[in-house]
């Protein structure tokens, strides 16, 4: 393998070119509106905000309450943004507010990749050489597990069962009824199979994959479920599972974490609080709306309002409506790279989001985005929740259950090996760093160190490259 290419001229340059435009297009976000309206654009810049907050508070009464103040709500939502964007039109500001909203989303997403490594040509090849040396050798005796209703039908629409049979697979389908999953998963290996897989949703692979990591035996992920989370973030290509079988005989082993619920694993997230509970009510599934807007008022201001609390590494957090705790942190909404996606699988640590948005006030507060209070964003390696209560009711990866209070939540690093194909279209970049203007300033006029106090050799992908002997 080659040196490390991180501090190359050729890279170096391409991210202070980056670094220089990220200055230019936030320097044009403020100047557009400045020449178009002089001093008074701060006040059509106080205007929108305050469209914003009337609508933030519009969603609230509507989620919130019932009755006349969830009818003033659901119109106010809508009446704000679009009186605020009537007034913009009317007054020729509408053209310069979208083009400074635009430069700026594009400052802000070219400082995140110009801070970050695994986004020029020479990285990506470096990454796509290490992969194509840690080839895996094929397994003897594979085992895959196939849920035939799983994502509408996919696995019957994919003709799986018959293509993991002929690459010499043992198959065993879900039938109807309570199957123990883990059981069977355990049986297999007892019966000698060398890797386990499963065809079907998040839940499923979750309770198969802790049955892997328990035995040090590869696990095989094939995205045949309705959302597949899992394996869009190991950069599997959800449109053809089939394809995951190439991992097979073409493939790579990663190192990967597992998170823990008390004593239920889940490999994407557990969710806490009002979702969670919404989604237990026995008539959620057939009327989900209908059910979401009867629950929600008493769940977030009335006596089921769910007053939780969560201690992640010593900090804690009170008043919550909603927490969700996931397998290594999620990226942000916004950012444009990777819409919330988890940058890595093996970071070692859990991702936390708290909602804390319990009145109007706070409500109105969101608009300050993280320095609002109602939007708490953590990472920790082991978060206790807890609530006045005996009980919490939890979603795992999709699955509902009902645990003890407090639950402790915990990752397991490194503790699954995954068989992914050596390329797969969806490969994760390393995520944007944070957009640090000081440093991106500095980048831009080529006084920056690229990554201080990084290892050039830090793993960006999803997980650890394994060439044999488990990553410390």
């Amino acid at each position: 393998m080659g040196p490390s290419t991180a501090g190359s001229p050729a890279v170096l340059g391409g991210r202070a070119g980056r670094a220089r435009l990220a200055v230019l297009a936030l320097l044009g976000s403020v100047v557009v509106p400045l020449v178009v309206a002089g001093l008074r654009s701060v006040l059509w810049a106080l205007v929108g905000i305050a469209g914003l907050a009337l609508a933030a508070v519009g969603v609230w009464w509507t989620l919130a309450h019932t009755g006349a103040l969830r009818v003033l709500g659901a119109a106010l939502s809508v009446v704000a943004p679009v009186t605020v964007l009537t007034l913009y039109a009317a007054y020729d500001m509408l053209w310069p507010a979208l083009l400074s909203l635009a430069l700026w989303v594009l400052s802000v997403t070219m400082a995140r990749t110009a801070l970050s490594p695994g986004h020029t040509a020479a990285e990506q090849a470096e990454q796509a050489e290490q992969s194509e040396l840690a080839v895996a050798e094929a397994p003897h005796s594979p085992w895959i597990l196939m849920n035939p209703r799983s994502g509408g039908g996919k696995v019957g629409r994919f003709h799986l069962v018959e293509k993991a049979r002929a690459a010499g697979c043992r198959v065993v389908l879900l039938e109807g009824g309570h199957q123990d999953v883990a059981e069977l998963a355990r049986q297999a290996v007892t019966e000698g199979a060398d890797l386990l897989a499963v065809a079907g949703g998040d839940g499923t692979q979750a309770l198969v994959a802790e049955v892997a990591a328990r035995h040090d035996v590869p696990f095989l992920v094939i995205p045949a479920g309705t959302r597949n989370h899992f394996a869009l973030d190991l950069g599997l290509d959800r449109d053809d599972p089939a394809a995951a079988l190439e991992a097979l005989t073409h493939g790579v082993e990663l190192r990967i974490d597992l998170g823990y619920a008390a004593d239920r694993v889940f490999v994407n997230n557990a969710s806490f609080g009002t979702y969670a509970s919404v989604v237990t009510d026995p008539a959620y599934r057939d009327a989900k709306t209908r059910t979401t807007l009867r629950t929600l008022p008493g769940l977030l201001t009335g006596e089921g309002a769910s007053g939780l609390r969560a201690r992640a590494d010593g900090e804690s957090v009170d008043d919550l409506q909603a927490l969700l705790i996931s397998n290594n942190p999620y990226g942000r909404a916004v950012d444009a790279a990777r819409p919330g996606r988890r940058e890595r699988l093996d970071s070692g640590l859990l991702g936390v989001v708290c909602v804390r948005v319990g009145n109007t006030a706070q409500a109105a507060r969101l608009v300050r985005g993280a320095r609002s209070g109602g939007l708490i964003r953590l990472s920790a390696g082991e978060v206790t929740v807890e609530a006045d209560t005996d009980t919490l009711p939890v979603g795992i990866d999709g699955e509902h259950v009902v645990l003890p209070s407090p639950v402790v939540c915990r990752s397991d690093p490194g503790a699954l090996r995954v068989r992914v194909p050596r390329r797969r279209p969806g490969t994760p970049r390393a995520g944007a760093a944070t957009a640090d203007w000081p440093r991106v300033a500095r980048l831009a006029l080529g006084s920056a160190p690229l990554f201080p106090g990084r290892g050039q050799h830090e793993p960006s992908g999803p997980g650890r490259v394994r060439g044999g002997g488990r990553d410390s």
